[in-house]
This record gives C-alpha cells, sequence and structure tokens, in this order.
C-alpha cells in the first residue's frame, strides 16, 4: 500500500495540514507514506514581494512530484489552498498535465481525497474541494470525504474548518492563523481513512 500526498502551499499552511493527513495515513500498518510538492509556478521576485520566500524556504526539503509518480500510489491526498473558491494555479497547471495518465486510464480505480485552506470562514473551502472532484472524476478516481464520523467537524465551541468533502482550515486575512488542534485531526482522521478505504479494495 502506498498513500501518496501531493500538495502546493505558499505560506506553510497546507504544508501543516499535510504532516498530519500523513500521520493519519501511517496509522494503517503496511503503508507508505509519502509527501510531494507541486512544482511552483511564481518566479522568485514574486515570491519575494508576496513575503513567502521563508516559508518556501522551510519546505524544500519536500521533493517535488513528477506526473509519472501517481501511477505508483494505491491513495493519492491533494492539499490546495483556495484562491477564490477554486484550487491555486499551481496546482490547476500540475492537474493539466495529466492527459497521457487521463488517455491510458493510468489513474482509474485509485482512491482520491483533497484538503484546503482559505483565509476566512466561508472563504470557498467547500467549493474548493469540490470543484476539484470534477477532474478526479474524469481521471476515474474513487474519492472519498471525511465522514461525520470525525465528531470534530460538528463542534460549535470554536470556529474551525473542515466539512463532509473534506478536511480543511483558515487561516486569516494576513495568514496569522496556523491549524487548530480540531483542524489537525481532521486532517489525520481524513488521511487514515481515506488509506483505509484504499487497503480494503486493494485486498478485494
Amino acid at each position: 500500500m502506498k498513500t501518496l500526498i501531493v500538495y502546493y502551499s505558499m505560506y506553510g499552511h497546507i504544508h501543516r495540514m499535510a504532516g498530519a493527513v500523513a500521520e493519519g495515513a501511517g496509522e494503517i500498518q503496511g503503508t507508505e507514506v509519502v509527501m510531494k510538492r507541486v512544482p511552483e509556478t511564481l518566479s522568485q521576485e514574486v515570491l519575494v514581494k508576496m513575503g513567502a520566500v521563508d516559508a518556501q524556504n522551510s519546505m524544500s526539503h519536500v521533493p517535488i512530484c513528477s506526473v509519472d509518480e501517481l501511477q505508483t500510489a494505491d491513495a493519492i491526498i491533494f492539499g490546495t489552498p483556495t484562491r477564490f473558491g477554486n484550487m491555486c494555479g499551481q496546482m490547476r497547471q500540475f492537474l493539466d498535465r495529466f492527459g497521457q495518465l487521463w488517455a491510458t486510464d493510468a489513474l482509474a480505480g485509485k482512491v482520491g481525497s483533497v484538503f484546503t485552506s482559505s483565509a476566512t470562514q466561508h472563504g470557498g473551502q467547500e467549493s474548493t474541494i469540490l470543484s476539484f472532484h470534477v477532474t478526479l472524476f474524469h481521471l476515474g478516481f474513487v474519492i472519498v470525504g471525511l465522514p461525520y464520523s470525525f465528531n470534530g467537524q460538528k463542534r460549535m465551541d470554536e470556529i474551525t474548518g473542515s466539512s463532509p468533502y473534506g478536511a480543511s482550515t483558515i487561516t486569516g486575512g494576513r495568514g496569522e492563523r496556523m491549524a487548530s488542534d480540531n483542524e489537525l485531526a481532521a486532517a489525520r482522521f481524513q488521511g487514515k481513512h481515506v488509506t483505509a478505504i484504499a487497503l480494503k479494495l486493494a485486498n478485494q
């Protein structure tokens, strides 16, 4: 069993969620868990102006994912920040390179899932995940979300991300908020849940 976590993170919020997803996936015995980043499309000059260089450097130890690597995984969990209710451009460009994988049904039957972040409480977390699912359906993925058996998404005592579609975190308008304990718990639950389902499918 191999679970591949493929993500883009500009300021480190999705990177932290990806780490929690990996922890959860690793709870399934015998699973190889691999974290990879999608290629950056912005120039160094732009990243400097956006104040993202330090965060990017802190994630530089995570290797860049190649398109062909997706064929080796049983489950692929994608992480993307929200951009106006949709996935970020870096992730979109990565997915747009999947033409050959689509043409050969290379990803058909694999388990896919998505997690995200947004600056505000209603900043498009659900629309980002749901619109991401459209691409995964075209590629033949078996899509898994975050069931209500993760009770943390029923909480009313705090502002928190996550929905039945996938784990999510709220970053704040200036990126000042990192994932809460509840949001990280959602990410761990999703990683474990997705991997467990992939294992069941692999053993049929």
